[in-house]
């Protein structure tokens, strides 16, 4: 094929690179705010000045309220990670698609 014929195909490739790596950008995103959320379940909780029973009451009710959340965030985080690595792999393969069609192209 001459690089006239080509040239096409080469814009093509790069537009669906760019759709792939714009794909891969939101799942990383997403994942990266899933991460944030769940490090911030892990901060300590606040000094109050509520006697100390009720203090450790509301301590214990947060816990058990954060490690639901953490629960929600995990499974989350785990679907997420899962479509980064789907979203990372086509971005590679459009990028080798790409690449070699634009190798192709300057090499007539």
């Amino acid at each position: 094929m001459s690089p006239r014929t080509l040239r096409p195909l080469v814009e093509i490739s790069q537009l669906m690179l760019d759709h792939k790596l714009a794909a891969l950008t939101r799942a990383a995103a997403a994942r990266e705010e899933s991460k944030t959320r769940l490090a911030g379940l892990s901060r300590p909780l606040a000094e109050t000045d509520l006697p100390l029973a009720a203090a450790a009451q509301a301590g214990l009710l947060y816990e058990r309220w954060a490690e639901a959340r953490r629960a929600e965030i995990n499974l989350t985080l785990a679907r997420q990670t899962a479509e980064w690595i789907e979203a990372r792999d086509a971005a590679r393969q459009a990028f080798g698609r790409a690449d070699a069609l634009r190798r192709l192209s300057d090499r007539g």
